[in-house]
Protein backbone atom coordinates (compact mmCIF):
# COMPACT_ATOMS: atom_id res chain seq x y z
CA UNK A 1 0.00 0.00 0.00
CA UNK A 2 3.68 2.08 0.28
CA UNK A 3 2.85 2.90 -3.45
CA UNK A 4 -0.50 3.65 -3.48
CA UNK A 5 0.13 6.41 -0.86
CA UNK A 6 2.18 7.82 -2.85
CA UNK A 7 0.02 7.97 -5.60
CA UNK A 8 -2.33 9.51 -3.37
CA UNK A 9 0.15 12.59 -1.91
CA UNK A 10 1.36 12.94 -5.44
CA UNK A 11 -1.77 13.98 -6.94
CA UNK A 12 -2.94 16.06 -3.10
CA UNK A 13 0.40 18.19 -4.23
CA UNK A 14 -0.80 18.76 -7.61
CA UNK A 15 -4.05 19.66 -6.33
CA UNK A 16 -2.57 22.21 -3.97
CA UNK A 17 -0.41 23.42 -6.51
CA UNK A 18 -4.32 24.07 -8.64
CA UNK A 19 -5.53 25.79 -5.93
CA UNK A 20 -2.73 28.22 -5.79
CA UNK A 21 -3.12 29.13 -9.82
CA UNK A 22 -6.97 28.85 -9.08
CA UNK A 23 -5.98 31.91 -6.36
CA UNK A 24 -3.81 34.40 -7.91
CA UNK A 25 -6.69 33.95 -11.27
CA UNK A 26 -9.23 35.21 -8.49
CA UNK A 27 -11.18 32.00 -8.67
CA UNK A 28 -11.68 32.07 -5.10
CA UNK A 29 -14.47 29.40 -5.06
CA UNK A 30 -12.47 26.98 -7.16
CA UNK A 31 -9.60 27.55 -4.85
CA UNK A 32 -11.12 26.82 -1.93
CA UNK A 33 -12.45 23.66 -3.41
CA UNK A 34 -8.96 22.15 -5.08
CA UNK A 35 -7.74 23.18 -1.39
CA UNK A 36 -10.19 20.60 -0.15
CA UNK A 37 -9.48 18.38 -2.55
CA UNK A 38 -5.80 18.06 -1.81
CA UNK A 39 -6.18 17.52 2.25
CA UNK A 40 -8.66 14.91 1.42
CA UNK A 41 -5.70 13.29 -1.00
CA UNK A 42 -3.28 14.02 1.51
CA UNK A 43 -5.44 12.02 4.14
CA UNK A 44 -6.23 9.24 1.81
CA UNK A 45 -2.75 8.69 1.37
CA UNK A 46 -2.21 8.73 4.79
CA UNK A 47 -4.71 6.23 5.00
CA UNK A 48 -3.04 4.12 2.57
CA UNK A 49 -0.08 4.10 4.51
CA UNK A 50 -0.75 2.29 7.63
CA UNK A 51 -2.76 0.00 5.02
CA UNK A 52 -6.60 1.46 5.67
CA UNK A 53 -9.03 1.68 2.86
CA UNK A 54 -10.04 5.32 3.43
CA UNK A 55 -13.71 6.21 2.13
CA UNK A 56 -15.32 8.99 1.91
CA UNK A 57 -14.93 13.48 1.59
CA UNK A 58 -14.75 14.30 5.13
CA UNK A 59 -11.04 15.42 5.88
CA UNK A 60 -12.26 15.83 9.92
CA UNK A 61 -13.41 12.44 9.35
CA UNK A 62 -10.70 11.11 7.54
CA UNK A 63 -8.14 12.56 9.85
CA UNK A 64 -10.11 11.33 12.81
CA UNK A 65 -9.73 7.54 11.43
CA UNK A 66 -5.81 7.88 10.94
CA UNK A 67 -5.53 9.40 14.11
CA UNK A 68 -7.71 6.61 16.07
CA UNK A 69 -5.24 4.05 14.43
CA UNK A 70 -2.46 5.70 15.30
CA UNK A 71 -3.62 6.24 18.78
CA UNK A 72 -3.10 10.20 18.63
CA UNK A 73 -4.38 13.51 17.86
CA UNK A 74 -3.61 16.75 16.82
CA UNK A 75 -6.09 19.23 17.50
CA UNK A 76 -4.78 22.04 15.42
CA UNK A 77 -4.68 19.65 12.08
CA UNK A 78 -8.37 19.11 13.38
CA UNK A 79 -9.24 22.69 13.05
CA UNK A 80 -7.36 22.78 9.74
CA UNK A 81 -9.53 20.07 8.71
CA UNK A 82 -12.77 21.42 9.91
CA UNK A 83 -12.18 24.56 7.77
CA UNK A 84 -11.87 22.94 4.98
CA UNK A 85 -14.91 20.73 5.45
CA UNK A 86 -16.69 23.77 4.89
CA UNK A 87 -15.75 24.25 1.13
CA UNK A 88 -16.69 20.59 -0.13
CA UNK A 89 -20.54 21.93 -1.05
CA UNK A 90 -20.63 25.37 -1.09
CA UNK A 91 -17.54 26.35 -3.47
CA UNK A 92 -19.30 24.64 -6.19
CA UNK A 93 -23.51 24.60 -5.89
CA UNK A 94 -25.82 27.80 -6.24
CA UNK A 95 -28.35 26.22 -4.08
CA UNK A 96 -25.88 26.00 -1.37
CA UNK A 97 -26.20 29.40 -0.55
CA UNK A 98 -29.24 31.84 0.19
CA UNK A 99 -28.81 33.90 -2.87
CA UNK A 100 -25.97 34.12 -5.89
CA UNK A 101 -23.48 32.04 -6.89
CA UNK A 102 -20.23 30.28 -4.96
CA UNK A 103 -18.14 32.66 -7.11
CA UNK A 104 -20.03 35.75 -5.51
CA UNK A 105 -19.54 34.52 -2.24
CA UNK A 106 -16.03 33.35 -1.62
CA UNK A 107 -13.81 36.46 -1.34
CA UNK A 108 -9.84 36.33 -1.02
CA UNK A 109 -9.15 35.71 2.16
CA UNK A 110 -11.60 32.93 2.30
CA UNK A 111 -9.54 31.43 -0.28
CA UNK A 112 -6.06 32.17 1.32
CA UNK A 113 -7.37 30.55 4.88
CA UNK A 114 -8.72 27.46 2.58
CA UNK A 115 -4.97 27.12 1.00
CA UNK A 116 -3.17 27.75 4.22
CA UNK A 117 -4.95 24.74 5.80
CA UNK A 118 -4.69 22.52 3.03
CA UNK A 119 -0.78 23.45 3.13
CA UNK A 120 -0.96 21.92 6.63
CA UNK A 121 -2.55 18.99 6.17
CA UNK A 122 -0.47 18.38 2.89
CA UNK A 123 2.60 18.95 4.83
CA UNK A 124 1.44 16.66 7.57
CA UNK A 125 1.15 14.26 5.66
CA UNK A 126 4.34 14.45 3.04
CA UNK A 127 6.45 13.88 6.29
CA UNK A 128 4.57 10.68 7.45
CA UNK A 129 4.30 9.14 3.86
CA UNK A 130 7.72 10.24 2.53
CA UNK A 131 9.59 10.23 6.05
Amino acid sequence: MRKEAERWLEEALWDLGTAKMLHEKGRYNASAFYAHQAAEKAVKALLFHINEAPWGHSIRELLERFFEKKGEKDEELMIHARELDRHYIPSRYPNAHPSGTPHEAYDEETSKRAIRAAEEVVNFARKIVSG
